[in-house]
């Protein structure tokens, strides 16, 4: 045998795919779109990686504090300021500018700065402050806009961001919120901490877990039309062609219509790419260009498609027998062998028990050896599957006409069946390891913040100087308000690193945290009883003289020093708003010295009426109107890793690109089975078979092997979700929630591929349907 033989009989195969009539050319169709869709999932794949790159270094480059402790003002500096804020969920990057010279270095996106009162927006952001939705926003930024940054400057394509005129900011220089610059972009290169292992795992298990579904289809999708190609190839038999040549030719066959996939796969990826400019997922969007793939790996995807077509139609055809009067396929095949299909996931499992226990403290996890063992594990539900079907339809008893004709033709081709539920099985599997995993070490990057949801919604922070005393009255009258508490804070300074908080509120805001007897403006008390008492018993003493922190943050401030009086009433430190008790001075607004009242911040803790619609937009509208600079948060309980919820997001997005491409391959599969079927569905109509009978029989076919797979993908999801978890040395625990809503969710997509197949199935059930050339 030589490359010769075997590129003849490739290219004969070629040509009968493309000259074989209508019959040839729709499964070479059907090939090259289910190939197809596979290969667009591949590439854009292989694209994320530099999409990514590309975001982090459009981010670095528009990059604008560099925490310089101080800089001089000059003709190529510029203060800016953060006014980053959130509008229904959505993050809105927002920056105050004011150059102090010609030279002041523009950002990427920018052509000028704008002028005070004015605005250069993104994009999305000039859409929705033009929509109806963005009227809140509006009367947030009340600049006129004046123009549109480039793409240089933003990391997606629907980032909202802005960046607005404004004056007199280099009194609010704290080298934190606000700062001055002569460059952007970081000042020195910075060397990212390694991962941790857990997430490096996690990061694996679900490149593996989102790529073998893909691989899957794609297997399945050159053998589109198979039993009438073998049905074809008995003619080459009965004019001289023997088995191996036959073999041959069938995978020339299969060879152009993976070869015709890669160009549909090729255009389905640039249509993706396009639509991915106007999608966002998680709060991740890209630009188009953004999305390219890397050359080495779309040169992989090019040659393995092709080969892979190849080799998995030789193997599909080593059991069959192509004769020069037929095809023995129909008669009953031997049973399939069990032992060598479980090895698969028992391999998989020796690959993974040696890491069993390693946890994030005792070293890396080996990436060939998880990679291998996940792949093994989800390859052995393809293994298992199609013995499952075959056991089990075996088995099956008498019924309804419908669940007789359905389990009749799964008898019969229990194979076909098994491989069109394949790649829902695997990725069913993949995901309920996923979200056990998931599950279980979220615990490990969740904190908790101290702060109580119950009591307090949202905490407005206001700019050090800011006079906050009219903030209690403004937020209070604010729309989804209920009450509003306002305090002051500030740092005296000791010896070393003692420090003692001076709060400063009202006789109502102080009772929120301090039991105190008798109070009026103009009294000033001694707080005991919470975190600070060694600081209070060493630093309040009466007449003892105490430096005033003026560093507002990272800028050292001149010197000031508050002399501490006698008669400083006792009260008693309670739970604040803030979620600490803390020992310290407290102070009335009349009560603070002049030279304390510029280094005191004011946080205004705000309760609101949940059945107003968008209380928190009206809050940070009243907010910005203050203090243009202000920060608004959200409170919450618990706080996540932001490294773990960037691999969550980005999970949640290959999961969501995974299921979209499920769903159109069980489309192409159902109607390439519909298509096989169509003058069997004929006859039966002829003889006067209910339409309503077939269709249920086609629900039955298609739900009995998805029923099977659902249940062996959860056994092996269970377990490899168990594995991972001991693993990573966390608590085993089984999220039957999860497990459940992924099995429901594999199940909505069949359902939803069926319903979508009932029209065609229709068409195909008409006597006319015998009638053939």
């Amino acid at each position: 045998m030589n490359a010769r033989q075997w590129a003849r009989d490739l290219g004969m195969g070629a040509r009968f795919a493309f000259t074989g009539g209508r019959e040839g050319w729709v499964r070479v169709l059907l090939t090259a779109v289910g190939v197809g869709l596979g290969v667009a999932l591949l590439l854009l794949t292989t694209a994320i990686p530099n999409a990514l790159a590309t975001r982090n270094d459009r981010s670095e480059a528009r990059a604008d504090h560099t925490f310089v402790s101080s800089r001089p003002k000059a003709a190529d500096t510029l203060v800016i300021s953060d006014a980053d804020s959130s509008y229904h969920s959505k993050d809105i990057r927002g920056r105050l500018v004011e150059p102090e010279g010609p030279r002041a270095p523009v950002p990427p996106g920018l052509s000028r700065y704008p002028a005070p009162g004015e605005m250069l927006v993104s994009p999305e952001l000039k859409n929705l402050l033009d929509s109806g939705d963005g009227k809140l926003l509006r009367e947030r930024l009340p600049y006129r806009i004046v123009g549109t940054i480039g793409r240089s400057g933003l990391v997606g394509s629907r980032e909202l961001s802005y960046y607005a005129g404004a004056k007199d900011l280099a009194p609010r220089i704290d080298g934190w919120r606000t700062a001055r610059i002569n460059t952007y972009g970081p000042e020195q290169k910075t060397t990212s901490d390694p991962m941790n292992p857990v997430l490096l795992l996690l990061v694996l298990v679900a490149f593996v877990v989102l790529l073998m579904p893909v691989a899957v289809f794609i297997a399945a999708a050159v053998r589109f039309g198979g039993e009438r190609r073998d049905r074809r190839l008995a003619a080459l038999r009965l004019v001289g062609s023997d088995s191996r040549m036959t073999r041959r030719i069938a995978a020339g066959e299969a060879l152009t219509g993976s070869l015709v996939g890669l160009v549909f796969g090729a255009v389905f990826f640039l249509l993706g790419r396009q639509l991915a400019g106007s999608v966002e997922i998680m709060d991740v969007s890209v630009f188009p260009s953004d999305l390219d793939p890397s050359p080495e790996l779309a040169a992989l995807v090019a040659l393995a498609v092709p080969a892979a077509a190849v080799l998995v139609t030789l193997f599909a055809l080593r059991g069959v027998v192509i004769e020069p009067l037929g095809v023995v396929r129909t008669a009953k095949p031997a049973r399939r062998r069990l032992w060598w299909r479980l090895l698969l996931p028992l391999g998989g499992l020796a690959m993974l028990a040696p890491m069993i226990g390693q946890g994030d403290s005792n070293g890396d996890f080996n990436e060939y050896l998880v990679i291998g063992g996940v792949m093994l594990l989800l390859i052995g539900v393809t293994a298992l599957l199609p013995w499952v079907v075959e056991a089990v339809v075996a088995r099956l008893g008498p019924g309804s006409v419908a669940w007789q004709l359905a389990v009749r033709r799964l008898q019969l081709s229990s194979g076909s069946a098994a491989r069109m539920v394949n790649g829902i099985a695997v990725a069913v599997a993949g995901a309920i390891a996923l979200q056990m995993l998931f599950a279980g070490i979220q615990g490990n990057f969740t904190k908790r913040t101290g702060q109580d949801p119950g009591r307090i919604q949202m905490q407005v922070n206001l700019s050090q100087g800011i006079d906050f005393s009219p903030a209690a009255k403004k937020f209070s009258a604010t729309n989804g308000v209920r009450e509003a508490t306002v305090l002051g804070s500030a740092e005296l300074g000791g010896e070393g690193d003692s420090t003692v908080l001076v709060t400063v509120g009202t006789c109502d805001n102080l009772r929120e945290v301090a039991r105190l007897a008798s109070c009026r403006d103009g009294d000033m008390f001694l707080a005991r009883g919470g975190d600070g008492d060694a600081e209070v018993a060493k630093l309040i003493r009466p007449g003892h003289r105490i430096r005033i922190d003026t560093s507002q943050g990272r800028m050292p401030g001149p010197k000031a020093f508050w002399t501490v009086p006698g008669g400083l009433k006792p009260a008693r430190a309670i739970v604040g708003p803030n979620g600490t008790t803390d020992s310290g001075v407290l102070m009335t607004p009349s009560a603070v010295p002049a030279r304390m009242s510029h280094v005191v911040g004011g946080s205004v803790f705000v309760k609101l009426d949940d059945s107003v619609k968008d209380a928190h937009e009206y809050v940070r509208n009243t907010a910005a109107a203050m203090d243009p600079l202000a920060d608004t948060m959200v409170w919450s309980s618990t706080e996540r890793s932001q490294q773990f919820n960037s691999i969550r997001t980005g999970v949640f997005v290959g999961a969501t690109c995974v299921l979209a491409l499920i769903g159109a391959s069980l489309l192409v599969s159902q109607l390439e089975q519909l298509r096989e079927r169509k003058k069997l569905l004929s006859a039966l109509v002829a003889f006067g078979t209910r339409r309503r009978t077939l269709s249920l029989s086609v629900l039955w076919q298609t739900a009995i092997p998805i029923a099977l797979g659902l249940l062996l993908a959860s056994a092996v999801g269970l377990t490899l979700g168990v594995v991972l978890l001991k693993m990573v040395g966390t608590t085993v625990g089984v999220d039957w929630p999860s497990v459940l809503a992924m099995a429901g969710v594999g199940a909505a997509v069949v359902l939803a591929v069926t319903l979508l197949s009932l029209p065609p199935l229709l068409r195909l059930m008409r006597a006319e349907g015998l009638r053939t050339e």
